[in-house]
């Protein structure tokens, strides 16, 4: 162990200083009160909310869950109160905790619907960052946004002019190339990327032959999709310059590395906070450990530093 070593964590996404690099993930964490006398929440780096409509929304028929093999399917369909119920009555406690927020967003029926929201949250001022989720896989659609490189860099494009907060764009994995998908989020002017969201699923009761969800369908997240996830922050990684978010299976220190190492500035636990609410801060304790072991003053000098395997 190196003596004398005092890591230092924090990180930047664009302007957004975080005080290290460990978020919660949208739709995993709830608005953050819900898990208020659990962890200090004071402690994150970040928080990013549920995702948010500009209507409220019921969400999909119930089963919403169920446990597969090293991971779990959702369809919560995107489950909210709204954006209007969201500013009068959620984010004021988000705004007492004096830590950066991330208001994740998304459109039901039309592309602009996304307009709507960021011009509302432009406005507040407890709104540190917007993540536009152009890749939900349980809205029931042909097609999501982010499998489309135009659509992405249009409708990019279309927000970013409307607010100068922080835009995070998350990524799909259920697509052909991630990488074309990411290079268009940066041309439009995308402030970070946010990656992976969860994969297209299904599992089957063998033995009343119904589908577990009552969507059928569901998004994959879990341990299961980690390796994936890893890939796809290292290709990403490597083909633009903006901070990733990476996500997908993080459940402890050395998974949140493995992300980090692959080239993500800062790392999202998600389905980790159902099984231990602590993960996250967990996570933060033992990356400052691993730094100070190995004699690491900054995360930048790990961050994308994959190594040749060795002959």
């Amino acid at each position: 162990m190196v003596k004398n070593i005092k890591p230092d964590i924090s990180v930047n996404i664009g302007n957004l200083d975080l005080k290290n690099p460990v978020m919660v993930a949208s739709g995993t964490f709830g608005y953050a009160e819900e898990f208020k006398g659990l962890i200090d929440l004071k402690k994150l780096g970040a928080i990013v909310t549920k995702t948010i409509t500009v209507k409220p929304r019921i969400g999909n028929l119930p089963p919403r869950t169920c446990e597969t093999p090293s991971g779990m399917l959702n369809s919560i369909g995107l489950e909210n109160p709204g954006i209007d119920v969201f500013i009068e009555e959620k984010l004021p406690f988000l705004k007492k905790l004096g830590i950066p927020v991330i208001v994740s967003i998304a459109a039901e029926d039309s592309p602009e619907e996304f307009s709507v929201l960021v011009s509302k949250l432009d406005k507040m001022d407890a709104v540190s960052a917007i993540e536009l989720n152009i890749s939900c896989p349980n809205l029931q659609k042909d097609r999501l946004i982010s499998q489309d490189a135009q659509a992405t860099f249009e409708l990019v494009s279309l927000v970013r002019k409307l607010t100068s907060k922080i835009l995070i764009t998350k990524l799909s994995p259920n697509v052909t190339c991630i990488s074309d998908i990411a290079m268009a989020a940066e041309g439009a002017g995308s402030d970070a990327l946010a990656l992976i969201n969860t994969l297209s699923g299904m599992s089957i009761d063998v033995h009343k032959r119904i589908p577990m969800l009552g969507a059928w369908e569901g998004g994959l997240s879990g341990p299961a999709i980690r390796p994936i996830a890893v890939k796809m922050v290292w290709e990403v990684y490597n083909k633009i310059k903006i901070p990733i978010i990476g996500m997908g299976g993080i459940m402890d220190t050395e998974s949140a590395l493995e992300f980090i190492i692959a080239g993500a500035t800062a790392v999202s636990v998600g389905t980790a906070n159902f099984i231990n609410p602590k993960a996250s801060l967990e996570i933060i304790s033992g990356l400052r450990q691993y730094m100070a072991d190995n004699g690491i003053l900054s995360l930048s000098n790990i961050t994308g530093r994959l190594k040749a395997c060795k002959d």
